[in-house]
């Protein structure tokens, strides 16, 4: 049975979002400050964060960062007051694996929680194959023939989704929706900048660009 730590300080919304997740069927626990949530994130008995950014002692960002740091892999999902791009921009490069703005629907919270526990279960095992490119799932770190490199949140969904789809055509909308979890303006450039990114890592050559199109990983 799947865990969930809510780093809430709000304690109607804490309740909420407890109750919510209870009734369908997930361990839940509730901490009301950044220190906790981080200590506890850290010791990684628990298999999902659902974090608020105003936290007393450590806000959100700086709990989420100090996770990232410690190479903790735990999915985090943002669940905060703040609605300004600057804010989600913040968030997702700090880490977070999705980000949600209140008020919020339940139903699409518990959605979204389903989607981050299902990405940790890989039926295939812990390690991904194209080639001599291997991705481990429990590590998110990427081996290109000898290069070992490690990857951030979004590179390591990015290379997920390329390895299990090779030589398929992905455009940027298939991967803004199944990579970054909800929608961006469609005249943002995130994915061209983090495809970027993973080619610094495997190599240029192994991520083609399919002109007005999108990319595709080849095999």
């Amino acid at each position: 049975m799947n865990r969930i730590l809510i780093a809430e300080d709000e304690a109607r919304i804490a309740s909420f979002v407890e109750r919510g997740l209870s009734r369908s069927g997930y361990v839940t626990h509730v901490v009301v400050d950044g220190v906790s949530a981080y200590e506890l994130a850290r010791g990684r008995d628990f298999d999902l964060l659902i974090l608020d950014l105003g936290l007393p002692g450590h806000d959100g960002l700086t709990v989420l960062r100090k996770l990232r740091d410690a190479r903790v892999t735990l999915p985090v999902i943002i669940l905060t007051a703040r609605d300004a791009v600057s804010d989600v921009v913040a968030g997702l490069e700090s880490g977070a694996d999705d980000y949600m703005s209140k008020p919020f629907a339940f139903d699409e919270l518990l959605a979204r929680v389903r989607l981050r526990l299902r990405r940790e279960e890989p039926p295939e095992g812990f390690l991904l194959r194209v080639g001599d490119l291997v991705l481990d799932l429990r590590t998110r770190r990427i081996r290109a023939g000898d290069h070992v490199a490690e990857l951030s949140a979004r590179e390591f969904a990015l290379a997920e989704i390329l390895m299990r789809n090779p030589d398929r055509v992905l455009s940027r909308e298939q991967l803004l929706s199944r990579v970054w979890g909800f929608d961006y303006d469609p005249g943002s450039n995130i994915v061209d900048v983090y495809v970027r990114y993973l080619r610094r890592k495997i190599g240029a050559a192994r991520v083609q660009t399919v002109r007005g199109v999108g990319y595709r990983l080849r095999a």
